[in-house]
């Protein structure tokens, strides 16, 4: 008896199993047929744009930064990004990378209030900045940033250029990228419909992001005497290489170690190889 209710059980699950396999061939059939796949496509798969492509200075085994590009990035991120994004693995004495002496570093670290304890009290307190101290945080915790920024926490810009695939040029296209939604996207995906608060921008994953365009017009900050005329794009690209920097200041150094090793390790073949070849030569194989 019990063989026989188990048989049955096995049967009546059998059952589903095959008639959920002949439903979802079915509802599958309709979809393959429209998209030439089992799942159809969202808004982002379609309309998600890959990052545009800049010539950076620093790209490739042989490429260095450019300290004026570096100084101007600096600039836009004082004047337009530190508002609302930290920079705080940063440390100011770091700016003597970007050609900073040592009178300017101490300037750009007194501007700032970086935390402290009072020697009397042994309370939280600010102070000036020095040199060795690094950027202070923007907001004093998540829920200061939320109240701040319409429920959104602006990241830390420290290593942003690392933390996202092709670093520099997705900076650069997410600033420069800011449009109205296409009609064609509504037509296709009216639920997918910018919401209150947010902004379209194809180079962000999901399309809508809390940020608004930070850089809005031409001239927003003024460079100095023979520098590149201040365009959208020109401020997106110094303020992407600063970043980049910012991420991996020791890049430079990396590549010129690294093409000094590969250098040692040809010689170092090239030897091996030649005394092979006089250590075995009156030898048979």
């Amino acid at each position: 008896m019990v063989r026989f209710l188990g048989g049955l059980v096995g049967l009546f699950f059998a059952g589903m199993l095959l008639l959920s396999f002949i439903w979802g061939a079915v509802s599958a059939v309709p979809v393959v047929a429209e998209y030439g796949k089992f799942v159809p496509p969202t808004a982002e798969q379609e309309f998600h744009k890959h990052p545009m492509q800049v010539a950076w200075s620093f790209s490739g085994p042989f490429g260095k930064y450019d300290k004026a590009q570096l100084q101007r990035g600096f600039q836009v991120y004082s004047e337009v990004c530190a508002a609302c994004h930290s920079l705080h693995q940063i440390a100011f004495r770091s700016l003597a990378d970007l050609g900073y002496n040592e009178a300017e570093i101490k300037a750009i670290a007194k501007a700032h209030q970086v935390p402290a304890i009072d020697p009397n009290t042994g309370e939280a307190t600010t102070t000036e900045g020095a040199p060795a101290d690094k950027f202070p945080l923007v907001y004093p915790n998540d829920v200061a940033a939320r109240a701040a920024n319409n429920n959104a926490i602006p990241p830390d810009l420290s290593l942003m250029a690392k933390a996202r695939h092709d670093g520099s040029n997705y900076i650069h296209s997410l600033l420069v990228g800011y449009q109205d939604q296409p009609a064609e996207l509504l037509r296709k995906f009216p639920d997918a419909k910018t919401g209150e608060g947010l902004h379209y921008n194809p180079y962000f994953a999901n399309l809508n992001l809390a940020m608004a365009p930070p850089l809005s017009a031409e001239g927003q900050v003024t460079y100095a005497e023979g520098q590149p005329k201040p365009t959208i794009d020109q401020m997106a690209q110094d303020v992407s290489a600063f970043l980049t920097w910012a991420a991996e200041p020791k890049m430079e150094t990396r590549k010129s170690t690294g093409v000094g090793v590969m250098i040692f390790l040809l010689f170092g073949t090239v030897l091996a190889y030649m005394a092979y070849q006089n250590i075995w030569a009156a030898k048979e194989h």
